[in-house]
């Protein structure tokens, strides 16, 4: 917050809107109207590992612009299967469509991510205006199979990824950044989650929303 008010960079709460999808597999999504109405859109993950989708980056991000408890519904909806999740992630990031994604791997995170993950040093930083392709560059430096990450998986699949040989690098080609031991999770945990997380999770949301940020607001007066 310091430096977003430094910056004179507003925090926008996000409303959402429904919007129809390219794809087949899905009618339409409950998106950040913010976000799918806004003149540009820079994407800016940080490079995790992660213990339901194996890896986060570019598409996983834009997974912040579900509003609200939409995205518990959709771990409820979708989270027994996880190339359906990956599914769903990818037509996200395609209907979000930025215009820049920029991961942040000057510093990842390896391991039982994103929770539990250790930092890594790894020095890159990688930059797009195709957030598919970007993902599928990252994972190449890393030595992940991109079948074992869904959002990989299915952004191949749906023929939105190109191939590595179909890419152009204009300043360094994966094969010069490579890592050899990318700590991926030990063990993989499930997506979904169950009614009772979720009911908690909203009955907590209602009341910081309805009750203790009105009173601290008052208190302040």
């Amino acid at each position: 917050m310091e430096w977003a008010h430094k910056a004179g960079v507003p925090v926008v709460e996000m409303h959402g809107k429904r919007y129809p999808i390219a794809g087949n597999e899905f009618d339409n999504f409950l998106l950040s109207k913010e976000a799918m109405e806004a003149d540009v859109v820079i994407n800016l993950p940080k490079l995790k590992s992660h213990v339901q989708l194996t890896m986060s980056m570019g598409v996983k991000n834009l997974f912040g612009c579900v509003p609200g408890k939409m995205k518990a519904w959709w771990h409820m909806e979708a989270g027994k299967d996880a190339q359906r999740f990956g599914t769903m992630l990818v037509e996200t990031a395609r209907a979000i469509s930025p215009e820049l994604t920029i991961i942040d791997g000057i510093v990842g995170q390896e391991g039982n991510g994103p929770v539990n993950g250790e930092p890594r040093e790894l020095g890159i930083l990688g930059a797009s205006d195709n957030v598919f392709a970007l993902d599928r560059a990252i994972a190449q430096i890393l030595d992940i199979d991109p079948q074992i990450v869904p959002t990989l998986a299915q952004s191949m699949r749906l023929g939105l990824c190109p191939e590595i040989a179909n890419m152009a690098f204009p300043l360094q080609h994966p094969t010069e950044l490579a890592f050899a031991d990318w700590q991926l999770p030990d063990k993989m945990m499930p997506i979904d989650f169950g009614a009772p997380r979720v009911l908690r999770s909203t009955f907590k949301h209602l009341y910081i929303r309805f009750i203790k940020e009105p009173m601290a607001a008052y208190a302040t007066r």
